[in-house]
């Protein structure tokens, strides 16, 4: 009777409705740096301050920005344009299904707003264009999605976990089909709760959201996101650097490179290496910095577990590392160059002694 008890609530559990929402957030880098000035004095652009929640600090704070109605999206309910060039987007797309038909109803989402997505960002972005410095669209996007449900008298989240672990693991790698026992239980090893009724998960793509007090945490995720499309551009900055170093193109200098005193107008390694690494340094500080957690335990597991997911250390990692690397290299070619100069230097001094004995000779 048990056993038959339990299939019975598991196959009610199975053809439940769940009402909520799936967020989907994106982010574009469009240049490298958004004038932020020019852009309030444009008469083409109606923007307006963002209010931030309480755990973000207020410097260095986007600018939100309005797409003509006639151009915008259905369900687009955030556009931001951020300082360092990028722009971020955030949908908000009502749902009500089985936990089965919304895996299907996810992927036909996910399929309809990645486009939709590019024309409201392109819509943006040829409004701020005059205002970004060195224009682009786009270099990189970075995107993530949220489930979020409603939470249901019915299910706590322990409940939710144990009757749809299957479907949740699908509905977070985007999948219609189960995924095997050893990829449910390392997608599932991420789940948070505050409360028994709570539930969330956090994955690479996509994160799982059963909580009435969801609201402040859509934040952390659209910080993540911007984060690994920062950090995602200086990464595929400096391979550029590298694979010119490989290809040898930096060797290829004018002349007067090689001259002392005005032979660092025309290259200077290190000087540009510097440039670069400030350049670095302030933006990732920045978004890293811009969000205070000190004595919020549960948002700075949250917070840990996106960083974790969204890969950010590592690709924090994989710059420092490449940074390195062409420091060194870079470091060793301005030695050699100074040596070529300090030699021309030499060279130029003892022609002008010469030319100075040949002188005093005629003269004599």
């Amino acid at each position: 009777m048990e056993k038959e008890h339990l299939n019975q609530s598991k196959q009610a559990a199975q053809s439940h409705i769940f009402s909520g929402h799936v967020y989907m957030f994106f982010a574009f880098d469009i240049g490298e740096d958004i004038n932020f000035e020019s852009v309030k004095q444009s008469q083409n652009c109606k923007i307006s301050p963002v209010n931030l929640s309480k755990f973000f600090k207020n410097y260095h704070a986007p600018l939100a920005i309005e797409i003509p109605d006639h151009e915008k999206s259905t369900y687009c309910i955030d556009t931001k344009i951020h300082q360092f060039g990028a722009i971020s987007m955030t949908y908000k797309v009502p749902v009500s299904k089985t936990f089965h038909d919304l895996k299907a109803e996810l992927i036909a989402i996910d399929e309809e707003y990645q486009p939709r997505s590019i024309n409201d960002a392109l819509a943006v972005y040829k409004k701020i264009k005059p205002f970004i410095s060195k224009p682009n669209f786009f270099h990189l996007r970075s995107y993530y999605t949220i489930i979020q449900l409603e939470c249901d008298p019915e299910f706590n989240g322990a409940q939710i976990k144990e009757h749809f672990s299957h479907e949740l693991a699908a509905l977070l790698r985007f999948e219609t089909q189960t995924l095997s026992e050893y990829q449910k239980r390392e997608i599932l090893t991420s789940s948070v709760g505050y409360f028994k009724k709570d539930l969330i998960i956090i994955d690479t793509e996509a994160a799982f959201i059963y909580d009435p007090q969801y609201i402040e945490l859509l934040d952390f995720f659209e910080l993540g996101n911007i984060q690994q499309l920062e950090l995602q551009y200086f990464d595929k900055l400096l391979d550029k650097q590298m694979t010119a170093i490989y290809e040898d193109k930096t060797r290829k200098l004018p002349i007067l490179a090689y001259f002392p005193f005005i032979g660092s107008h025309y290259f200077d390694p290190v000087g540009d290496l510097t440039k670069l690494k400030v350049d670095i340094s302030v933006i990732t500080e920045r978004l890293e910095n811009s969000i205070k957690l000190v004595g919020e335990t549960y948002f700075s597991t949250i917070y840990d577990q996106i960083v974790i997911n969204l890969d950010l250390k590592n690709w924090k990692d994989s710059i420092e590392k490449k940074f390195k690397i062409i420091k060194e290299v870079q470091y060793d070619y301005q030695n050699k160059i100074d040596t070529t100069r300090e030699d021309v230097l030499t060279t130029l001094i003892i022609i002008l002694i010469v030319i100075e004995l040949i002188v005093a000779i005629i003269k004599h």
